[in-house]
């Protein structure tokens, strides 16, 4: 049997900027992306801890060091500039190598800095 589990997490990432009209995404500072496990078209599952709004989009890339968090397209209709964000991906891990898996979750801290990771 397979199941679907956590990948990676980036918990608390807040939102930098929108912009309505771009191509839709979430564009993610790519040394998070990196740090998080996370790659540039990965599906995610994404949720505002403001308003518990959940939807799911893709990541872009974001320019690296720039600590940025973009809603893009209809994604910037789901949040605003200072909202906090949950950012999730999984995978598939067969069952008998459960107990091996380890998610990586990536905790951050006002202006996109990352706190911790394990």
């Amino acid at each position: 049997m397979q199941r679907i589990i956590l990948k990676s997490k980036i918990h608390g990432i807040t939102v930098t900027h929108k912009d309505l009209y771009y191509e839709g995404s979430i564009e993610i500072d790519g040394d998070i992306l990196k740090r998080a496990d996370m790659y540039e078209g990965e599906l995610v599952q994404v949720v505002n801890v403001n308003t518990g709004e959940r939807f799911e989009t893709y990541t872009i890339n974001g320019e690296t060091g720039s600590r940025i968090c973009a809603l893009n397209g209809g994604a910037a209709r789901k949040g605003e500039i200072g909202d906090k964000l949950l950012v999730m991906s999984y995978c598939i891990v067969d069952s008998g190598k459960l107990p091996a898996h380890k998610p990586v979750i990536l905790k951050m801290s006002d202006g996109n800095e990352m706190k911790s990771k394990k």
